[in-house]
């Protein structure tokens, strides 16, 4: 009846007017961290980055990073390892400028990243996320989300490079499929893919992995290693790694809660990443006699037959 369809639509509307005071509230946030009075536009050279004598904590007298200092030079790769709450996630924050740094200085190329315009500096880092954030629109304009200008062939090329390209065309809409609220007709490994496609097409200068495969099985992060690699390729890469030697891409060095060398060095030293490495070996081998336990018991099942006639005990 129509005052039926009345209450329904009186409480939608009452609905959508508490969200949009959320919204306005939203508005009215102050901006945490902005632009300094004469911030001026990042020259980017080569991608040399620096962290010198940083500083920082969430809460007070809590400090996460203390008098923390390292060089990434142009086309080098530093994975960040450590035990959870060591700071790893804190670093790329700050590189981003999520937060600013409470003592110290973060540089690229020698400017003090406080002292650029943040659309600046972002526009020449990608970051690929551990949780992607996908919008309930198709997958071409979720891709297209890292460069908003890019035309559908490059946004295709970014798929192609991503290794989903195959999977999208499976779909019976192809890119103009929809991905559903939050990205949910998609697998963990799907949306990950369509993050590094958003990077790729971004082609930024800095790219930061912020455990961006913790999330997924050990064989899809396998798969997902070769779209990886080709995102970091010649750039200035910072990786969380949640497994030490994860993301199983060519580190340049390795800081291990805040000790640093090559991979083979900190492992000759013992301590922390030694131990880590340990433990990660240990876990891919009984992974991997699981998966030969699970080929071995397919093969000796017997095979079905046909008639409906089963043979008992001799």
């Amino acid at each position: 009846t129509p005052l039926n369809w009345f209450g329904t639509y009186y409480r939608m509307i009452q609905n959508s007017f508490i969200d949009m005071e959320s919204m306005f509230k939203l508005f009215e946030e102050e901006e945490e961290v902005k632009d300094c009075l004469g911030a001026g536009d990042l020259e980017f050279k080569q991608g040399k980055v620096e962290f010198q004598n940083v500083y920082f904590s969430y809460i007070n007298g809590q400090e996460i990073l203390k008098d923390v200092s390292f060089t990434v030079n142009p086309g080098q790769t530093l994975a960040l390892v450590g035990k959870s709450g060591s700071g790893k996630s804190t670093i790329i924050r700050l590189m981003f400028r999520f937060y600013d740094v409470q003592g110290g200085n973060v540089l690229i190329d020698g400017q003090d990243i406080a002292k650029v315009k943040l659309t600046s500096l972002r526009s020449h880092i990608g970051v690929v996320p551990q949780d992607t954030v996908l919008f309930n629109s198709n997958i071409r304009d979720n891709i297209r989300y890292g460069r908003i200008s890019a035309s559908d062939a490059e946004v295709e090329e970014a798929a192609i490079a991503a290794d989903i390209h195959d999977k999208i065309m499976g779909f019976a809409e192809g890119y103009d499929s929809q991905v559903g609220e939050r990205g949910l007709k998609l697998s963990g490994g799907e949306k990950q893919r369509v993050a590094i496609a958003r990077t790729i097409l971004k082609a930024p200068q800095i790219v930061l992995l912020d455990e961006a495969t913790s999330a997924l099985d050990t064989q899809t992060e396998r798969n997902i290693q070769a779209s990886l690699a080709k995102v970091c390729a010649n750039r200035t890469t910072i990786v969380v790694a949640h497994r030490s030697g994860s993301d199983r891409l060519n580190f340049s060095f390795v800081l291990c809660h805040f000790s640093r060398g090559r991979h083979e060095e900190l492992l000759d030293k013992g301590g922390l990443y030694a131990e880590m490495w340990q433990r990660q070996q240990q876990a891919q081998d009984s992974d991997s006699d699981t998966e030969a336990k699970d080929r071995k018991s397919e093969k000796l099942q017997p095979p079905s037959t046909s008639s409906g006639h089963h043979h008992g005990p001799h």
